[in-house]
């Protein structure tokens, strides 16, 4: 999150007036994230947040507040987007498309066990498995197209040997993509960015964390499952100071998502790949924003280089599954 377009608390109040979620009483920036303006909001009803959307257009937004609403009626918890009088979610606000959702309880764990890597693998699963039913379509839009128009637009600022490691790994992702089992694998509504960021963790009274919900679904689209799970591996079940992979978290991840929803061979066979071409994007997307940053009142760029420390790490250690120690999982 963060803020590129200022809102006056007055602007807020008469834009949450038209939406029937009770007087303002709080309004505050978010600096997290780097994509769209962000603001926590409080009413007497409750606790929101509201979003300007700084790069995506009116016509690509139905697609992620449509799915919120989905995924939250088929029992995922999610963010649920506030209607207006006539029933429409996508809003506008300061000449920017805006929504507002419900906020989440909890906070997000930046240092996740193995328990909280289960939750997140069981929840992964069933999200997927609720958008089966999700009727629209739209491309994941940071996909193999954009890391074609991207990788160019980067080379300058890196080094040599990053300058290679990009351009060779992009061809070894145009080359998978032409293959059978990439053909096969299958497909639907993913969040394509479930970071530890966007997902919260509550008491559950026992001393426990549970998990309260996913957010922050405008990397959303259709693509293949199995590259939401690397995502989540590449950021959820590996030490962030070296890049390697940790066996006991991903264990625990792969082995919850797959008692919901196991795997399918052509899944497994391009696993590894998977794995790198998760890393790929992310390197590539930190260093778009690290060298060609947009102005905003509270950013912060994140830095690149975990995700090339990743990427190394999977050519070097090729993961797979099921691992050794690891079964596919069963049918519920």
């Amino acid at each position: 999150m963060a803020v590129y377009t200022q809102v006056s608390f007055d602007q807020a109040q008469a834009f949450f007036k038209t939406l029937d979620l009770g007087p303002l009483t709080r309004l505050e920036g978010c600096a997290g994230g780097i994509e769209n303006t962000n603001y926590f909001a409080d009413t007497a009803q409750a606790r929101y947040v509201l979003t300007l959307f700084e790069r995506l257009s009116a016509e690509q937004l139905p697609y992620y507040l449509h799915l919120m609403r989905h995924l939250a009626q088929h029992g995922i918890p999610v963010p649920d987007p506030a209607a207006d009088a006539q029933g429409q979610l996508l809003h506008s606000l300061q000449g920017r498309p805006s929504c507002v959702v419900s906020l989440l309880a909890g906070k997000s764990e930046l240092q996740p066990g193995a328990e909280h890597c289960a939750q997140v693998g069981a929840m992964l699963a069933r999200m997927h498995l609720a958008g089966r039913t999700f009727a629209m379509q739209q491309p994941n839009l940071r996909g193999l197209d954009w890391w074609q128009r991207t990788v160019p637009e980067v080379l300058p600022f890196v080094a040599p040997e990053q300058s290679t490691l990009l351009q060779n790994e992009l061809q070894a992702q145009l080359a998978l993509a032409q293959t059978a089992p990439y053909a096969a694998l299958p497909r639907g509504p993913i969040h394509a960015d479930l970071f530890r960021d966007n997902v919260m963790f509550a008491p559950d009274g026992q001393g426990r964390a549970q998990l309260t919900g996913f957010f922050d679904f405008y990397f959303a689209g259709n693509d293949a499952w199995v590259f939401d799970i690397a995502v989540c591996l590449n950021d959820w079940c590996v030490d962030t100071a070296t890049g390697v992979a940790d066996a006991a978290r991903t264990e625990a991840f792969m082995q919850s998502y797959t008692e919901v929803r196991p795997l399918q061979p052509a899944e497994t066979s391009v696993f590894p790949r998977m794995l790198r071409a998760a890393a790929l994007r992310f390197w590539l997307s930190r260093l778009w924003d690290f060298y060609l940053p947009r102005q905003a009142a509270m950013l912060k760029a994140h830095d690149p280089a975990p995700f090339e420390r990743i990427l190394r790490q999977r050519i070097a250690h090729p993961f797979s599954w099921p691992s050794a120690s690891g079964t596919t999982g069963t049918t519920p």
